[in-house]
């Protein structure tokens, strides 16, 4: 039986220091599930996922030779990946950055969550919420920009972050409540 040999991160990253396309397309490979896992969270759909992973790609293999081995490379890839799907997210939503300041409704109490709800679920909620709440949900929420660094990011300004922020909150209890509600499962 024939074994394929297990190549080591770093040597891979070396091999691609060097232009190997043999080793791109490794790096591509054992990295694609990861990277496929942080622009869904930034896209609309798979399709555009998709083409935030590649876009980031071209971005690694590009600028591959200021890699620092000193620190972890998903980090970096991370990183590349995150502001790939920013900078892709900032062209679609130019247009529908109107916010209206006077119309923000304050928000108090914690979050409502069903105890029956998956990951899945969630995430296909999230779905339901206009793209740039969702970027501003997954910037603020799981990635830890603050909203100085997401008004930067998304050239707004960082209040109008917290507009989104709470607008987005207040959205996903509606539809925990409404996705509870409707499947008989309790919300505490």
């Amino acid at each position: 039986m024939h074994q394929i040999r297990s190549i080591a991160e770093d040597e891979i990253v070396s091999q691609c220091k060097t232009g190997s396309i043999k080793y791109q397309e490794l790096l591509y490979k054992q990295f694609y599930s990861y990277a496929m896992s942080i622009s869904l969270r930034y896209s609309i759909n798979r399709d555009d996922a998709l083409e935030v992973v590649n876009d980031a790609f071209i971005k690694v293999f590009n600028t591959i030779n200021r890699y620092n081995s000193d620190k972890p490379f998903k980090a970096w890839l991370r990183t590349i990946i995150v502001n790939t799907a920013i900078d892709r997210r900032r062209k679609e939503l130019k247009f529908q950055l109107h916010v209206e300041m006077d119309n923000v409704m304050s928000l108090s109490g914690p979050a409502s969550t069903s105890d029956n709800l998956n990951v899945q679920d969630i995430l296909k909620l999230m779905k339901q919420l206009p793209p740039i709440q969702v970027a501003i949900f997954n910037l603020y929420e799981v990635d830890g920009y603050n909203h100085d660094e997401i008004g930067q990011l998304l050239t707004i300004p960082a209040n109008s972050s917290r507009v989104y922020l709470s607008r987005a909150k207040e959205k996903m209890r509606t539809l925990i409540q409404f996705e509870a509600q409707n499947h008989g499962r309790a919300v505490r």
